[in-house]
């Protein structure tokens, strides 16, 4: 073999060498790119998810934010009903409020009508008190401006409820010291008042009955609060 095959054989083998080298790098090029495209594609997703959950993160924030606004404007709501409704039921108590000073007005001079209805129901409260009591002496508190009509039918209610219990007439003793608050008027709103009616006690001081028509008054709201709730609004107040 002369030089001139000697160098066409290299050539060959280089050329060989050359192209298995080019291939192998090809393929090492196209591996090495769609690795890189299967790792990028998996940092898009994974990118991707982790913005999706963030985003699904922050619309639930939102959605309770929104839940708990809603929330607090709805029971801001219904504060401000049931404030309303307060409102109205407290105006009806004054109202009624103002009527007892109907009920216990009179006159200082002469009975009068009024003044004989106003004595007659002074003596059904006694009687009422009497017979809760049940005591053989008691104690008794009134307006001062009540004293002459609350004297007047002290014996009447005391034989009234004696024939009820089946016991002897008690003695009832009427306070000339300590009296019941006067009628409320404008000028001293804040001070305390009592509408008419009577306070009674036993001797001892241990059990007080009071029996004033504020009392009364109180006493009838809150057992029919429902049912003037019912009335005025079509519902139970809960």
């Amino acid at each position: 073999m002369n030089d001139s095959d000697v160098s066409k054989q290299i050539d060959q083998m280089v050329r060989f060498i050359r192209q298995e080298a080019e291939e192998k790098a090809n393929e090492i090029s196209l591996s090495a790119e769609e690795e890189f495209n299967i790792e990028k594609l998996q940092l898009v997703e994974a990118e991707k998810k982790k913005i999706r959950q963030e985003y699904e993160r922050k619309e639930k924030q939102v959605e309770i934010r929104k839940k708990i606004e809603y929330s607090m404007q709805l029971n801001a709501s219904r504060i401000k009903v049931l404030q309303a409704q307060d409102d109205v039921v407290n105006s009806m108590k004054e109202a009624a409020s103002k009527e007892l000073l109907n009920v216990s007005h009179h006159h200082h001079l002469s009975l009068s009508h009024h003044d004989h209805v106003y004595r007659n129901l002074l003596k059904d409260l006694i009687v009422q008190c009497l017979l809760r009591l049940k005591e053989p002496s008691v104690l008794l508190r009134c307006r001062k401006s009540d004293q002459h009509l609350v004297e007047h039918v002290l014996d009447e209610a005391a034989q009234e409820y004696a024939d009820k219990a089946n016991v002897h007439p008690p003695e009832i003793i009427v306070d000339n010291h300590v009296y019941l608050p006067p009628a409320p008027s404008h000028h001293n709103s804040h001070e305390p008042y009592c509408s008419g009616g009577v306070v009674l006690a036993s001797r001892d001081g241990k059990i007080v009955i009071e029996n004033t028509l504020d009392a009364r008054l109180d006493v009838l709201f809150r057992n029919k609060l429902p049912e003037i709730r019912k009335q005025l609004f079509g519902q139970v107040a809960a």
